[in-house]
């Protein structure tokens, strides 16, 4: 994964793909077309495993690596099965456009959804389970006894009766002549030797040491920088710029127009570049939503809510409305949760170099085939003359999943033949032209009988759908299912309580500002909005947040047993220390079931010092379990982050946040202390990536509530004016 960047190491990873040196293994991808025949008829051999002479073992990962963890999770994966040394593993990414010449032999190259481990775990590990039997098979071949009597274990494969060993790398070459098994028999996690366990990360040596490559650290012979400016207003065009202007500044090499939304400056160097497009005299059409504003789309949701507009019904059980009619009391609230912005810290940035024969992208991207997909339709080249090169990001959080960058890369360097043109956005155009987590509310109306009970409960959603923007044929009579995220009955997201009479309802409304896949996604602000207010029905019923809540789950023991967890590690049966509050919160997300605990204290009219989280996570399985721990850390940094600053807001149809100036997030020091509880109770594979950033709000916001007496139902705390000690 690391190791200097060049055309050389380029050629290398190409040429890898047909390494006649080492063991090159292959298996059909579930649900997928098989395998190519070679030119002899022979089964073509499919590259997920290289063993090289040495016994080095590289193994491929087509999910990207973008500081979650899943590079190594996988490995450790594909290693439990192959039986190798750990200690000679190293990675590496196979290319997309390799991946279409051989019909999709390492699948699915798109790492969202906290879907990098989960979603690929079985053929990965099928993956290596060939690979072992092949190696195996081929050193009996050559001792001449049955495969059946002979093992494998560190690379080392053994005939007990008859003393003989050999490494993976001496018989590798043979085996790769072999004849893949149709059917592999995994391993019970029971069993795991490297997965299960907490081994360093493959990549961290590299990433301390200055050796990873990001986007924004390539560099090619002949290489042009270039800067571009979109359109500021949502849905605006470009009319003209005045390239005269800037003609004669130092480095400039021309400016061009990208899209019919954007111009960018090409130069030696990409200050050279910012500088002049700062000095471009361009003139912007503003379309139809020069007018648009966050207050506007604030009113216009808000309407949303009221019976009268139109919804679908997203989850149904019993009889809502007469339960709420006929209560004993009824509870009802409304909340409302921005626009966010991704904000990874390495602003996008994709370098392109085509030619009327062959077209090349060195990118970070979190969906390396629909980045290939973007370079092949924006190069108007066929696929078989196009590639994406994968390198590291620096940040993701589902941003680097659209490959809109990608497509002006490829569409600026066509107007520089020959010449690798790398283009960068600055942090403003990051800011301005986001994929942006989607702005909602949300009025929720409980119920609760004589013997304060919970007997009903209705959530009505309003606002903006992304499956509607990128995904439209998702969309089904009008039902975004992507929007009700932990609020319905089946899924990897579901519901964790048992509420006798229900009502989920969604009236869609998109404003003009772009949705997008935003870490956690529409779990962030639907975990914000039930959590919160099963804490007020806990409060309405004077009953304890947690028992209120444990007496709704008894069908969902998963979700009750990480709960319990949480509880019991911040000692919940017992007063917190003076001064000290503390709120609960759980919800079910990708696949995993989560809870946390937050203990904060209130000072000085609104000071908030969080003291400690203690957060549970049933993945199922958990592969690193320490990755999983830093994985829960890192959700809270982003969950709490959004929770006090995360807002973007609209004026003139633009963006009013440029930087991080006005687009904060918490600093080290207002970090809290995380006790991750790790409990995979095993039967199935959840996410771990982002189901946890969904309880870090309400476990404060119900702690903010125990402290203070005071709910708060509009984020960010910001503008509140509520922050850290």
């Amino acid at each position: 994964m690391g190791g200097s960047f060049s055309l050389h190491r380029r050629g290398f990873i190409i040429g890898g793909a047909s390494l006649g040196a080492g063991l090159a293994l292959g298996l059909d991808i579930p649900g997928g077309p098989k395998g190519a025949l070679a030119a002899d008829g022979a089964p073509e051999v499919n590259a997920w495993v290289v063993i090289e002479p040495d016994d080095r073992v590289i193994i491929r990962i087509a999910r990207s690596e973008m500081g979650q963890g899943s590079l190594t999770g996988l490995a450790q994966l594909v290693a439990e099965e192959l039986e190798c040394d750990w200690a000679k593993v190293t990675t590496e990414y196979p290319t997309p456009g390799q991946s279409a010449a051989r019909n999709r032999v390492w699948g699915d190259f798109s790492t969202g959804g906290s879907r990098g481990i989960r979603g690929s775990q079985d053929y990965v590990r099928k993956g290596g389970a060939i690979a072992r039997q092949l190696l195996i098979q081929a050193a009996a071949n050559q001792w001449g006894v049955p495969a059946k009597d002979c093992r494998a274990e560190k690379g080392i494969i053994s005939h007990a009766a008859s003393g003989r060993s050999i490494s993976f790398g001496k018989v590798a070459a043979a085996a790769a002549k072999l004849t893949p098994p149709n059917d592999v028999a995994l391993k019970d996690p029971k069993d795991w030797k490297i997965a299960g366990k907490g081994v360093a990360r493959l990549d961290t040596a590299d990433k301390t040491n200055g050796k990873m490559i990001y986007g924004i650290d390539v560099k090619l012979p002949g290489l042009l920088s270039a800067a571009i400016k979109d359109c500021p207003t949502f849905g605006g065009r470009l009319k003209s710029f005045d390239k005269t202007a800037i003609a004669t500044l130092p480095g400039v090499v021309d400016a061009a127009p990208v899209g019919d939304s954007a111009v960018a400056v090409v130069a030696d160097s990409w200050w050279r570049a910012k500088k002049a497009l700062d000095a471009l005299p361009i003139v912007w059409d503003d379309g139809p939503n020069a007018n648009a504003s966050s207050a506007a789309t604030a009113a216009w949701l808000a309407e949303g809510l009221e019976d009268s507009q139109p919804a679908v019904v997203g989850n149904s059980n019993g009889d809502a409305k007469a339960a709420i009619a006929g209560a004993a009391k009824m509870i009802e609230a409304v909340y409302s949760y921005p626009h966010q912005n991704h904000a990874a810290m390495e602003p996008l940035n994709a370098t392109a170099l085509y030619t009327p024969e062959r077209c090349e992208v060195w990118t970070g991207t979190q969906n390396g085939e629909a980045a290939f997909a973007a370079v092949v339709a924006a190069s108007g080249l066929p696929a078989a003359k196009c590639e994406v090169h994968k390198v590291m990001l620096g940040g993701g959080f589902g941003r680097r999943g659209f490959t809109d960058y990608v497509t002006q890369a490829v569409l600026l360097a066509k107007q520089f033949p020959g010449r690798p043109v790398k283009l960068l956005w600055s942090r403003e155009e990051d800011m301005a032209h986001g994929k942006y987590h989607p702005v909602t509310q949300c009025r929720l109306v409980g119920a609760l009988d004589a013997d304060n009970k919970l007997v009903g409960l209705r959530i009505r959603l309003s606002g903006q759908s992304i499956l509607a923007s990128v995904r439209p044929e998702a969309v089904k009579n009008g039902l975004d299912p992507a929007a009700l995220q932990g609020l319905v009955a089946t899924g990897d997201a579901q519901l964790g309580y048992d509420i006798p009479n229900l009502l989920v309802e969604h009236a869609m409304r998109n404003p003009p500002v772009p949705p997008g896949f935003w870490r956690g996604v529409n779990i962030n602000h639907n975990a914000l909005y039930l959590e919160s207010f099963i804490d007020e029905l806990a409060h309405a019923a004077g009953a304890d947040p947690l028992a209120f809540r444990r007496g709704l789950m008894a069908s969902h023991p998963k979700q009750l047993a990480v709960l319990d967890a949480v509880a019991e590690r911040v000692g919940w049966s017992r007063p917190a220390p003076a001064g000290v509050h503390r709120g609960l919160a759980s919800f079910m997300g990708y696949g995993s079931y989560v809870a946390a605990a937050a203990e904060i204290s209130v000072e000085n009219a609104g000071r908030i010092k969080i003291h400690r989280i203690v957060a549970a996570t049933d993945p199922g399985y958990a592969v690193n379990p320490a990755q999983i721990e830093r994985q829960v850390s890192g959700s809270f940094v982003y969950g709490l982050s959004a929770l006090f600053f995360g807002a973007i807001t609209v004026k003139n149809g633009r963006a009013e946040q440029a930087n991080f100036d006005t687009y904060d997030s918490m600093r080290i020091k207002d970090m809290p202390k995380v006790e991750a509880i790790v409990m995979p109770s095993g039967g199935f594979w959840g996410g771990v990536g982002e189901p946890t950033i969904c309880v870090a709000a309400p476990a404060v916001l119900n702690a903010f509530f125990a402290a203070t007496g005071k709910r708060i139902r509009d984020v960010p705390l910001q503008k509140l004016d509520v922050g850290f000690v």
